[in-house]
């Protein structure tokens, strides 16, 4: 290999997400115009996001997960060579020998990475045996799943959860064996464990615990059949094996490098290996005889590294290894000791089996300050918790109020941005401080995107995002920075500012705003915002301006586009009750156009597989059978759930289905800035689930209670109680004032549990407004409500009415044939589904 002799020679082996980030480290700073600067990838493709691997089997692609942007070593002269892997070190001759050639070094950076462990099973060579590590990996398979039905992950930690269930998203029966006696042993605890293992099966992956594979044989009805130590076994098609990881040291072992008893390259605090020329980083690094397997600590590493070797020395002092992450579309979190193990800790635990959650937070003995926490099934408390247990935050009077979902009515207490010191780790990936954050502010930055540019906060995983645009806006309003709040190029307003210019001018159609208040031809932020406020507003159809569409499909065409390109009928079943007629057209319909047919978990009947040009005929027959639209389509009302209440139960205090009935009937078609579930419980057994839902009632021996704010959904939050004892009278009164003060107010797609906690005074100034009437709203917000429920109409009567709305309901244009050769359907269970 030709050098260039007037410079310093740099050689990384490793172009992994940890090598990677060294470059874009080393690079960035003076040292790197002395270097010419070689990296050795043993792949044949560049830097990739490994953590988000699985999503190749979503239909990412390399690009997509690609982390190096376009020349951006050519800019910097970095010269990577793929498929070129080191095969050996001569330490006497600084140099790095691989099968195409030589490398001399002046400096060295060993960023190897780890491999994945496989136990030593007979028979753990098939040519149906693999490994989930890299690319190419998933593209074998990806093949061999082609011709398989089961697969097996061997390995039940946080990767072999991601591999199970890319096994499932590639459609085989997908098994997780773990040896011990629960699911990601290292994170959880033995109740996160069983819950994890529960939500796990209820999702069609079998889990098998305490099960340790003594051979692998050729299987009688499957490829293989793997038997256990305990007599039993398990037959599969292919097996993913999933068992951890041990750190690539070879070639260190190869040069005599000194390397930890159980693997793992020895370095010091600043990376360095037993030769000063020599750095490791990444999970090929042994740091104070620990190895760090997760991206966060390399990172750090990268950047340790990268400052030794440009001359400014700071020190890697080990890493939090706390995780948040989702397996399988589960929830998990741990953070810090979440085993309890220090002497004297004190744990507070919740478990809620029927909303699947589980909790836990250790303490220290004076029950100052938080040392773990694990969580599973929801993470909307992790990020609060972490701070806590990073920066020492003092805890409240009842620490347990952090997980409980409510106590004497009120929420958690929450923890803003002033609350956090200025070494508050606000990104985990990257390593970025609040004060990091304030100091690129004081430098210049004036928005969450320019301290992201700067100090690459919330680059990595991503999840660090709202905390980061939180701090960034708060301290930016500190020093009195006007913070943009625009909702979107075209308008210089926030949406509750477009809500109230709306409502005053009394403006009833997007073009108008735009010509008055706006600029451009609006985008896919503005318009479904805008129209949202205008149906909220005026109650018109929403689609009388073509322009104004909430959902580009779903709105247009008033259904639910599904994953083949057919549509979802959604009738409205107020409260869940129907007659016995009403379910007779239904099951006449769906037999007619051949639908499948689903009760919902709210209590209605989804009619799926609808071709376009068949949406008017189906609801032509529903609409003269009594049915309404269910807006199921919408940012609107959806349902009201109930139970049967007192006209049935035994133990019902009150009608809840008649009272659910009422409370459909009165907001449906109410456009808000989310979806709206509503839920009414008989007694306080809840059998319609009252607390998960945005507005819940429950029936007391005095009238009703009141909870407000709550949802389910990909972060579950449980409502909290607003008022008790009400009758009916009051208690429409409360609700009227409560949404149309959130239409009012909150920000786009904001749900009803966010817009609470962010009002300054959280449930109790919601209470000061609608109950004790605070900014004397009352009379006006149940005005409003009482013209939405006065103007009411059904979106698909109204369109079966107008033969210019009907025109756009043709699967092709240009053709009269309507049918779509390319919809095809197969049958599963007695009932059609997408091929």
């Amino acid at each position: 290999m030709t050098t260039n002799s007037s410079k310093r020679q740099l050689v990384v082996v490793g172009n992994g997400m940890v090598g990677h980030h060294f470059i874009e480290n080393f690079v960035a700073s003076e040292a790197a115009g002395d270097y010419e600067i070689h990296v050795l990838a043993e792949e044949s493709r560049g830097a990739y996001d490994r953590v988000h691997l699985s999503e190749y089997f979503g239909g990412s692609s390399y690009q997509d997960l690609c982390l190096i942007e376009d020349n951006f070593y050519e800019q910097h002269g970095v010269q990577l060579h793929l498929s070129e892997g080191a095969t050996q070190i001569d330490r006497d001759t600084k140099q790095v020998i691989t099968e195409q050639g030589v490398y001399p070094y002046d400096t060295l950076v060993l960023a190897t990475g780890s491999y994945p462990f496989v136990p030593p099973i007979p028979g753990n060579d098939g040519e149906a045996c693999f490994v989930y590590r890299t690319l190419e990996d998933l593209d074998k398979i990806q093949i061999c799943a082609e011709s398989s039905d089961v697969g097996v992950v061997i390995g039940g930690g946080l990767l072999g959860l991601e591999a199970a269930n890319a096994l499932k998203s590639l459609g085989l029966k997908a098994h997780v064996v773990e040896f011990a006696p629960r699911l990601m042993p290292v994170q959880l605890d033995q109740d996160g464990g069983a819950l994890l293992k529960s939500k796990i099966e209820s999702l069609d992956v079998d889990v098998h615990c305490n099960k340790a594979t003594t051979e692998i044989v050729a299987g009688e009805t499957h490829r293989y059949r793997m038997n256990f130590s305990d007599g039993s076994y398990l037959e599969t098609d292919l097996i993913l094996f999933s068992a951890g990881i041990r750190p690539q040291d070879t070639l260190a072992r190869g040069c005599d490098l000194a390397v930890g008893e159980r693997g793992g390259i020895t370095v010091d605090d600043q990376c360095r290996t037993s030769d000063k020329n020599i750095y490791a980083i990444g999970e090929c690094a042994l740091w104070n005889n620990q190895i760090f397997g997760l991206v966060a600590p390399g990172y750090t590493m990268a950047k340790t590294a990268a400052a030794a070797i440009g001359g400014t020395e700071q020190a890697f002092t080990g890493a939090d290894m706390s995780t948040k992450l989702k397996l399988l579309g589960v929830d998990v979190g741990s953070i810090g000791d979440a085993h309890g193990k220090t002497p004297g800790s004190i744990s507070y635990r919740y478990l809620d089996e029927d909303e699947q959650v589980y909790y836990r937070i250790v303490v220290s003995e004076d029950r100052s300050t938080l040392l773990g926490a694990v969580l599973v099934g929801d993470n909307s408390k992790y990020d609060t918790l972490l701070q806590y247990a990073l920066n020492g935050i003092e805890l409240p009077d009842k620490p347990q109020s952090l997980i409980l979902p409510s106590l004497d009515g009120a929420a958690a207490p929450a923890l803003g941005p002033d609350a956090l010191p200025d070494e508050a780790t606000i990104c985990s990936c990257l390593n970025v401080t609040k004060g990091q954050i304030c100091y690129a502010i004081d430098a210049g930055a004036n928005s969450a995107a320019d301290v992201k540019d700067a100090t690459k906060a919330a680059s990595g995983c991503g999840g660090c995002a709202a905390m980061l645009k939180s701090v960034v806006d708060n301290e930016l309003s500190k020093r009195g920075v006007e913070v943009d709040t625009a909702l979107c190029e075209h308008f210089s307003y926030t949406r509750e500012e477009l809500y109230h210019i709306i409502r005053v001018e009394g403006i009833r159609s997007f073009s108008d705003l735009l010509d008055k208040h706006g600029k451009g031809l609006g985008c896919e932020i503005c318009k479904p915002a805008a129209g949202s406020i205008l149906a909220s507003c005026w109650n018109e159809h929403i689609q009388e301006k073509p322009l104004v569409s909430l959902q580009d499909t779903n709105d247009t065409f008033m259904a639910n586009m599904q994953k083949n390109g057919t549509y979802s009928i959604v009738p409205r079943v107020a409260g869940g009750e129907i007659t016995p007629d009403k379910l007779i057209v239904l099951g006449q319909v769906a037999k007619r156009y051949n639908l499948y047919t689903k009760i919902t978990g709210g209590q209605r009947v989804d009619l799926f597989g609808a071709q376009l040009h068949e949406l008017p005929l189906i609801w032509k027959e529903l609409v003269d059978a009594g049915f309404e639209t269910g807006h199921a389509y919408g940012k609107s009302l959806r349902t009201v759930k109930s139970c049967v209440g007192s006209t049935w139960c035994r133990y019902g205090v009150n009608d809840s289905t008649g009272m659910a009935i009422q409370l459909e009937n009165r907001y449906k078609g109410l456009r808000a800035p989310h979806k709206i579930k509503f839920a009414v419980s008989g007694c306080t057994r809840e059998c319609a689930e009252a607390q998960s839902k945005d507005i819940g009632v429950i029936a007391t021996e005095n009238g009703w209670n009141l909870y407000v704010c709550g949802n389910g959904g990909m972060k579950p939050r449980h409502a909290d109680l607003f008022a008790t004892d009400l009758d009916d009278q009051t208690l429409i009164r409360y609700i009227d004032r409560v949404l149309m003060f959130y239409i009012k107010t909150a920000d786009r797609l904001q749900r009803t549990s966010v817009w609470m906690d962010n009002l300054e005074g959280g449930l109790d100034y919601l209470k000061e407004v609608v109950i004790d009437d605070k900014l004397e709203l009352a009379d006006e917000l149940e005005a409003q409500m009482q013209h939405v429920v006065g103007t009411y109409q059904c979106e698909w009567r109204s369109t079966l009415e107008d033969e210019e709305k009907l025109k756009r309901f043709r699967t092709f244009v240009n053709t009269d044939e309507q049918v779509d050769p390319q919809i095809v359907h197969i049958i599963e269970r007695d009932q059609i589904r997408p091929l």
